[in-house]
């Protein structure tokens, strides 16, 4: 099937449904028009354990009302990160999500993280060694879905971050250069690696993929772009924008708009990526929006093709939004010799909730895809460490819980968390 349609249409009946209809919440009241087989909710996973740890010590304190905002957190529908280097053991994991998420009538959003030189041997690093390897890792992710109900989340920084890649318009590669990839074919593994794992899930019966489109802060439109029509975008579902980061929801829906129209034109005319505007030009890119140049550049370039915008043949994309509540932070100028505003930023907040209802045509979806609460890693910000400068504490490796991080995203979020209060005293259920 062709691009972007498979989520809404390929999907197996009870999880179409889902994206078909509004919010889906963490504890979704039936929809009247669903049949009795349709999900009502995205799935949501095990809690970390250290979460469960530090609501029962929250409790033990005497906090009851941030102990009832972690719990809100952790149960709200959030992803499941694949990360295994063993096929079989991925394949089991998978299997078992699936399978679980089924029983419960849930959607399962599941991460595949595994590319050879991911997050180029920095914080996240690991995956694959080889391109047989990470071919066989997929293979097993597959076979681990089989026919249930999935949403795959492929690769995030996977284009992003690409070792010996030379970028649309650039003169020379970008600065991920380690040296135990080969630079004559680290970059061309890269795309057919992807190309290779769209072609697998794809094939599955009810599962729909989506690939990195990093975010309004990142990359521009023209060069991202164009990596994703290298890595099989239109044969995918679409895109993923914002994964682990903080931008905000309303700048992702209109750099996804502008990814979407950038690709519609370059593969339906005679309309050429690199021409495609961008949040980078002729605007400011602090101060983009709807309204900026280029959304007049796209009305011109469909006038100029005569191709009509038709959401039913354009990319779709889906945007995390599990700590974007506070937007990105803005370190302050001239404090940190590399600020690292992704990595562990100061008081942020969760954002809006897992929905299919995004009210945009091209949006299928609102995700958690990070996991409110897990660090992003030791964030030095230039200097010598070993303490976080703008935290005064040494931050937990990427990957584990970070409570004092998880409780400033729960208090924070933007909506905020919606806690059930505790009876009052003598008001309980008695009869």
């Amino acid at each position: 099937m062709s691009s972007t349609r498979r989520l809404r249409s390929g999907l197996g009946a009870a999880a179409a449904a889902i994206i078909a209809v509004a919010s889906v919440a963490p504890a979704a009241a039936a929809h009247p028009n669903r049949d009795d087989d349709s999900r009502s909710e995205f799935f949501v996973p095990r809690p970390n354990q250290d979460a469960v740890r530090q609501i029962a010590a929250l409790r033990a304190d005497g906090q009851k009302a941030d102990a009832a905002l972690i719990r809100e957190m952790v149960q709200t529908p959030q992803a499941v990160w694949i990360e295994s280097n063993s096929p079989r053991e991925a394949q089991l994991q998978v299997r078992q999500i699936t399978r679980v998420a089924a029983a419960k009538r849930q959607l399962p959003v599941l991460v595949a993280y595994n590319i050879p030189f991911r997050d180029c041997a920095q914080y996240s690093a690991g995956g694959a060694t080889t391109v047989a390897e990470y071919e066989a890792w997929i293979d097993a992710v597959a076979a681990g879905i089989g026919p249930r109900d999935a949403i795959v989340i492929l690769e995030p920084d996977g284009l992003g971050i690409i070792p010996w890649y030379t970028p649309l318009g650039a003169a020379g590669p970008e600065w991920c250069q380690p040296a135990e990839a080969d630079p004559e074919t680290a970059a061309t593994d890269r795309f057919a690696l992807l190309n290779h794992a769209v072609e697998v899930l794809t094939a599955l019966p009810n599962t729909a993929v989506y690939l990195d489109g990093t975010h309004s802060g990142w990359l521009g439109v023209a060069d991202i772009s164009d990596r994703l029509i290298k890595a099989g975008v239109t044969e995918a579902d679409g895109f993923f924008l914002n994964a682990s980061n903080y931008q905000e929801t309303e700048r992702q829906l209109t750099y996804g708009d502008w990814i979407s129209q950038c690709i519609h034109l370059d593969q339906n005319s005679w309309w050429d990526r690199s021409w495609c505007a961008s949040q980078y030009y002729p605007a400011d890119p602090a101060d983009f929006d709807t309204s900026s140049a280029s959304d007049a550049a796209y009305d011109q370039a469909y006038a100029d093709t005569g191709l009509a915008r038709d959401p039913a043949t354009m990319p779709h994309y889906v945007i995390d939004t599990s700590r974007n509540g506070q937007g990105p932070w803005t370190p302050p100028p001239g404090v940190y010799p590399d600020p690292q505003d992704w990595c562990n930023p100061p008081g942020r907040g969760l954002g809006e909730r897992p929905t299919a209802d995004t009210g945009n045509p091209l949006a299928d979806a609102y995700l958690w895809i990070k996991i409110p609460g897990e660090s992003d890693g030791l964030c030095l910000r230039g200097t010598d460490g070993p303490e976080d400068p703008a935290r005064d504490m040494i931050d937990p490796a990427a990957g584990e819980w970070f409570p004092e991080q998880a409780l400033e995203l729960a208090r924070l979020a933007d909506p905020e968390l919606q806690v059930d209060a505790p009876p009052a005293k003598g008001r309980g259920n008695r009869r």
